[in-house]
């Protein structure tokens, strides 16, 4: 590991199907923004990337396609890959927070194939890297919480992102048990289009849909959120009032089957480690851990303890950072 010493100042990449979260060292999260970028379809040239691009989203003409390249927490175009991180890598390097060619860690889904992992890194290196190291998500999301994944007891993490919800159990540096589903907060956006067309006969885009999930339960209890969009039987635009309970209905689906992974997980974990678990409960990291009521609704279908890590977006980037700061650790 001392060969990483050489480059200077490392990155750690929370390289997230929603978000990318860049640490860099001595300096601290300096980067936190959507994954997706904007292209010119005739030219192919990237036009925005991050907050820019999201802007345009839905809001695009013939001429401009926004690319989400992070699907389901693997990477699902690869040079639209490269090019975010390359943008990302380009504007550290011209604010002088990083020199050139940085050695960087990336976070990636445990259960990704030799390809896909290799995918991340070629992307990586061909973004600017001098060398790029793997961590799996849910570790780096276990140190970020500040678990004690190094001692000889259990500790869950549960980190619930965009595209995958992740579930592992950790002991002495390592994942024992794991288990993952593409259920999360993408697949909430897509229930909450689909009940609002179904029931209210409204069309919603996925930034609408982004939206009602993560501002309407900010409301009081039977919060009601005025929703725009376009109707199916007219074509014009209308405006609907969607309720806190209704949604809390439609995201239902998705908690249960989350919580049905984290039994799962439960149930192959040896059983001193289950103890540990037990007593000591689960950690929730992720965005969406921040949906009001989340941690009580999935205690009360696991019969676990949960708790909220203290910063749940930030939690994978934070344990990117611990490695970048001693990479020595994962020896």
């Amino acid at each position: 590991m001392q060969l990483f010493q050489k480059f200077g100042p490392g990155i750690g990449i929370d390289l997230g199907t929603a978000n990318t979260l860049i640490y860099v060292k001595n300096k601290g999260i300096v980067y936190n923004e959507p994954s997706i970028l904007a292209k010119n379809t005739l030219t192919k040239k990237t036009i925005a990337v991050g907050h820019d691009a999201k802007a345009m989203q839905g809001r695009t003409h013939a001429g401009i396609e926004t690319i989400r390249p992070i699907r389901d927490g693997v990477v699902a175009d690869f040079q639209a890959t490269t090019e975010m991180i390359q943008h990302f890598i380009k504007a550290l390097t011209q604010k002088s927070l990083v020199g050139r060619k940085p050695f960087i860690v990336v976070s990636t889904p445990t259960h990704l194939t030799s390809v896909e992992r290799r995918a991340v890194i070629d992307a990586t290196m061909q973004a600017g890297a001098k060398e790029a190291i793997i961590i799996e998500e849910t570790f780096a999301a276990a140190i970020g919480a500040g678990l004690p994944v190094w001692e000889p007891t259990g500790s869950m993490i549960v980190d619930i992102g965009g595209g995958t919800t992740e579930v592992a159990i950790l002991s002495l540096g390592g994942v024992v048990v794991s288990n993952s589903i593409k259920i999360a907060g993408d697949e909430m956006d897509r229930l909450i289009t689909k009940h609002v067309k179904n029931n209210h006969q409204l069309v919603i885009g996925e930034a609408t849909a982004e939206h009602i999930k993560i501002n309407l339960f900010k409301e009081e209890e039977n919060g009601i959120l005025d929703v725009r969009g376009r109707d199916i039987v007219t074509g014009l635009p209308r405006t609907v009032k969607v309720t806190a309970s209704e949604i809390a209905l439609v995201l239902e689906e998705a908690i249960e089957q989350i919580s049905l992974v984290i039994k799962q997980t439960l149930e192959q974990t040896p059983p001193e480690l289950a103890s540990d678990i037990i007593e000591r409960g689960l950690i929730l990291s992720g965005g969406v851990a921040l949906l009001p009521q989340l941690e009580r609704i999935i205690s009360e279908i696991t019969q676990l303890p949960v708790i909220i890590a203290e910063t749940p977006l930030e939690s994978v980037a934070k344990g990117t950072a611990k490695i970048v700061d001693a990479p020595n650790i994962i020896k």
